[in-house]
This record gives C-alpha cells, sequence and structure tokens, in this order.
C-alpha cells in the first residue's frame, strides 16, 4: 500500500471522525477498514488503497446530514484536491460510487466489489456495540426521549434493518454476521428480552 496515502489519511482524514457521535467515530472507521481487508480476499483485483480510502471516507459526513451522509461524504473525497494525485480519474469515480453505495438503506446493489465490500463491512457483528450505537445515535439526536420512547424507536430501528425483511444486505461470507443476525432475531422474537438487553447493554438499569 502507498505510505504516503495512509499517512495523509491518517493525518487529514481520520480526525475528522472526532465530530461524528460516538456510534460512527474512528472505533467504527478501524472496525470497518479491518473488515474491508479482510473481505477484500474474497474478491479478484482489488486496490487495497482505494479500498482503504473509501473505509476511511464512508461516514466522515455523518455529523453534517445523517440522513445524505453517504452523498455528501463521497463528495468531500471527491472533492478533495490533495488526495487527487493518488488515483486516476477512473478510480476516483469507482470510489466515490462505492461511498455513495454504502449505506444499508439504500435500495440499490452496489456498482461495483468495492461498493459491495464496504456495505457488508459497514454492517454491525456485535449486539452489544450496535445497541450501544443506536442508544448514541438517539442521545444524541433525540436527547429528550424518555426511557420507553428509547425503547421504542430502537426495537423498529433494529426490527426495520435487521429483521426477516430488513433492508440491510450482505455481499460476502462472513460468519460473524451471520451469528449477529441470529442473535437479533432471537432478541426481536421476545419484546421484553430486548428491553432487557438494551436496558442492561446501555447502563440504564
Amino acid at each position: 500500500m502507498n505510505k504516503e496515502l495512509i499517512d495523509y489519511i491518517q493525518n487529514n482524514i481520520l480526525p475528522e471522525y472526532s465530530k461524528n457521535d460516538s456510534g460512527h467515530g474512528i472505533e467504527h472507521i478501524n472496525y470497518v477498514i479491518d473488515r474491508c481487508f479482510r473481505f477484500a480476499k474474497q474478491f479478484n483485483n482489488i486496490d487495497l488503497d482505494m479500498l482503504y480510502t473509501i473505509a476511511a471516507f464512508h461516514d466522515i459526513a455523518h455529523h453534517i446530514d445523517k440522513k445524505n451522509h453517504e452523498i455528501l461524504s463521497a463528495k468531500i473525497f471527491y472533492d478533495n484536491e490533495d488526495i487527487k494525485h493518488f488515483f486516476t480519474d477512473e478510480q476516483r469515480i469507482v470510489i466515490k460510487e462505492a461511498i455513495e453505495d454504502h449505506r444499508a438503506s439504500s435500495n440499490c446493489i452496489p456498482r461495483s466489489d468495492y461498493g459491495k465490500i464496504i456495505s457488508s463491512a459497514d454492517r454491525s457483528t456485535d449486539v452489544n456495540e450496535f445497541l450501544r450505537r443506536t442508544h448514541a445515535y438517539t442521545l444524541r439526536h433525540h436527547p429528550e426521549s424518555t426511557i420507553d420512547e428509547m425503547l421504542s424507536r430502537a426495537y423498529i430501528h433494529t426490527s426495520n434493518k435487521y429483521g426477516d425483511n430488513g433492508y440491510a444486505k450482505h455481499y460476502v461470507i462472513d460468519d460473524e454476521y451471520n451469528k449477529f443476525r441470529n442473535e437479533i432475531s432471537n432478541l426481536l422474537s421476545d419484546r421484553n428480552l430486548f428491553n432487557a438487553k438494551y436496558l442492561k447493554t446501555n447502563n440504564l438499569i
């Protein structure tokens, strides 16, 4: 991998994640980067510099506009003058599209293998961490919520994303994710069990 690119991203891009909520901060980015590199082995001809850049930029605009963060994050990458000399115009388009395509709620299949990798790598595989991220988002965006409202919002979000007809899609072989989905399915089958898990995980009891 290109050390100059890595140094640039580590010094100029990754610090921006301190502006995001804890569920989309630097720990999440490092988690996604690690998973991207592991999943890259399941595909042919993946450029690791491109993949690293995609992972590093994919949530950078989350604090600006959560609902459109994938579009804004892609634009921040594409407009970055310093990083342009690391990639060809064709590579930059693929990177931009992969960042746009990473979001779980997207109704479209990612346009490239890079998009499939980042989309899959961005999925949670730890129930406790997912519930903590969900709670962190609520605290930041709905701080006035009562406990009952938090529980209801968390359950609906979890069901919509990871339920039987959930919108979260996956494009790689991932045993960790399969185990996670089974655990989530068990929680969703029992609302009381879900509530107890959410409360305990977030130190609310």
